[in-house]
């Protein structure tokens, strides 16, 4: 039994890996941010360490938003009202954890 790939010519093959590139990419780099993040969670080599952490879950959601959800593409307004659309959920999860925080 032949491999579905196989069936595919040179070009085709190379259209694949070019279009695949950017998710796995992108996939890999979440994976490693994700790493750097559970890392100085479990070690805490300073006290300040929850601001590095902020950090690099603003860089994982600059990610998704610019490449997997493709905004980059976009119209300007299109890429404001998203990013804005994050923002409101940002502010939203803050109010939620400051209630509970307070309780």
């Amino acid at each position: 039994m032949r491999s579905p790939l196989a069936a595919l010519s040179a070009d085709d093959r190379a259209l694949l890996r070019k279009r695949l590139r950017t998710p796995v990419l992108t996939f890999l780099a979440l994976l490693a941010l994700l790493a750097v993040n559970v890392t100085l969670g479990a070690t805490l080599p300073f006290a300040e360490v929850w601001i590095v952490e902020l950090l690099v879950v603003a860089v994982m959601v600059m990610l998704i938003l610019l490449v997997s959800m493709e905004v980059i593409h976009e119209p300007p307004l299109i890429r404001l009202f998203s990013g804005l659309g994050f923002f409101w959920v940002a502010i939203m999860v803050g109010m939620t954890l400051t209630d509970y925080l307070a309780r």
